[in-house]
């Protein structure tokens, strides 16, 4: 991990941006801690830069808190090269949505599965490079982003001790079964109108988690409509759990 920028934000965050190989990433730390501080993963659906005030503001509330919180841009996003297959994916997505045809599978497995399979062990690296660092301690938490990729972090993952999954975007069959093995505390994300999310498979992949404590927090309005109170009760269960 290199160090490439830093600066001190109004509130004291001190916001640094890294490199880990080819993936860019942000490391937001509190401004004063007398320990090492637990880390929150911020998750998003790639492009750091059009994702930036979002997760800038995330990541102050996880520093308010007392959490650093570090985010990476995913594979094929921002400055990182394009897959030809993955744009074609998109592109298919997009005109059935444009249709109003129902997404088939093969689109959202041709789609999905290959950013998982990519993007999960870059997580990972992050993860470790993060720990090694003197300000950065556990339990780790995982928050928002793409759910199928938060799905196989909960599950391949064990320094990840609890999650908030928002059930935004299309999940392949195949992570429906692998959400059976997550067995971490969840606290998930659902709204009720969200124009780009089938809301019954949403619900069906919330009842496939394993989890014993699994909390689905669900709110009128599209996908963007997030609630600030839906917002803060997904801090208080990262205070409950990795403090």
């Amino acid at each position: 991990m290199q160090f490439t920028s830093e600066q001190r934000l109004d509130d004291g965050v001190l916001e640094r941006e890294f490199t880990l190989g080819e993936i860019p990433g942000i490391l937001w730390t509190p401004a004063s801690a007398s320990a090492p501080a637990p880390l929150i993963l911020v998750g998003h659906p790639g492009g750091l830069r059009r994702m930036y005030p979002r997760l800038v503001g995330r990541a102050r509330q996880s520093a308010a808190d007392g959490f650093a919180a570090a985010t990476i841009e995913l594979p094929g996003s921002g400055d990182r090269p394009r897959s030809a297959a993955a744009e074609q994916a998109r592109a298919d997505l997009r005109r059935a949505l444009e249709a109003g045809e129902p997404v088939g599978e093969e689109i959202v497995d041709r789609l999905v599965l290959p950013l998982v399979e990519k993007a999960v062990p870059e997580w990972r690296a992050a993860l470790d490079a993060l720990l090694l660092l003197p300000e950065i301690g556990g339990p780790v938490g995982y928050s928002g982003g793409v759910i199928s990729i938060g799905i196989r972090l909960a599950v391949v993952e064990p320094r990840i001790s609890a999650a908030v999954l928002f059930a935004g975007s299309f999940v392949p069959r195949a992570l429906f079964e692998e959400a059976r093995q997550v067995t971490i505390p969840l606290h998930v994300l659902l709204q009720w109108d969200d124009e780009g999310n089938d809301r019954q498979s949403a619900l069906d992949l919330f009842d496939a988690f394993g989890s014993k404590e699994k909390t689905l927090h669900a709110n009128m309005g599209g996908h963007t409509g997030v609630p600030q109170f839906a917002g803060d009760a997904a801090a208080r269960f990262f205070t409950r759990h990795l403090s």
